[in-house]
């Protein structure tokens, strides 16, 4: 059955270079609504399939995370009735037409950035493209940087947080380079539902864009 968009919120990774962990973000965001109760639903755009390959390793005793099909011919989401968000991981190799596509699709979008010079220059390009897709001129859509494998203390991640402090949009949150990741996506789970002593340093990072997405109003689109 087809969800109708009300108060369902619509919340899309993307970021056109490969490797920048647009599936780690998004299966962790699917991860945390899941355990809030929240009624959630993933789509993986990406033809690697990654999301849905951690969807399928999901346990059956976890909260419930719902997959999200795509009807090509017509390109609409083929959504379960009843979802209160759901979490799209976009493609890579995004632009153009394409991007404008996926950019209607949703209300609020998450960029995720490494801290390298090739992602930085590629970031650069891409949001440059971003700002000039209707829906977020217009400012009919919530867009956010993350950087994402950090390790701080490194000159480049001092380069990445003064490129992404400069932007004209938020810059929400820094996420380490940590094996909880790849722990938690083996197993088809999220960092929130690993034994916090173990993972206290990843959830304290996330707080910040958790508080962000929660906020539907707080945060503008575009810096002012």
């Amino acid at each position: 059955l087809t969800a109708i968009f009300g108060t369902m919120r619509k919340i899309m990774v993307l970021n056109p270079k490969g490797g920048c962990g647009k599936t780690t973000l998004a299966t962790n965001l699917a991860s945390y609504f899941s355990t809030r109760g929240r009624k959630v639903a993933l789509a993986d755009f990406d033809p690697q399939g990654s999301s849905g390959d951690w969807l399928a390793q999901r346990p059956a005793d976890r909260a419930p995370i719902y997959q999200v099909a795509l009807d090509e011919a017509k390109e609409k989401l083929l959504i379960p009735l009843g979802m209160d968000h759901i979490v799209m991981d976009a493609p890579a190799a995004t632009h153009g037409k394409e991007l404008k596509r996926h950019v209607k699709k949703a209300q609020t979008l998450l960029i995720p950035v490494l801290p390298s010079p090739i992602d930085i220059r590629a970031a650069a390009r891409f949001i440059e493209e971003l700002l000039l897709v209707g829906r977020v001129a217009r400012a009919e859509t919530r867009i956010a940087v993350v950087a994402n494998r950090v390790k701080e203390q490194t000159l480049i991640y001092q380069a990445l947080q003064r490129f992404l402090a400069s932007l004209d949009i938020p810059f929400i949150a820094t996420l380490r380079d940590s094996q909880n990741y790849i722990r938690a996506a083996q197993r088809g789970i999220g960092i929130f539902e690993m034994p916090p002593t173990a993972v206290a340093v990843d959830l304290e990072q996330w707080q910040p864009l958790l508080r962000w997405v929660d906020n539907d109003r707080g945060t503008p689109a575009r810096k002012h």
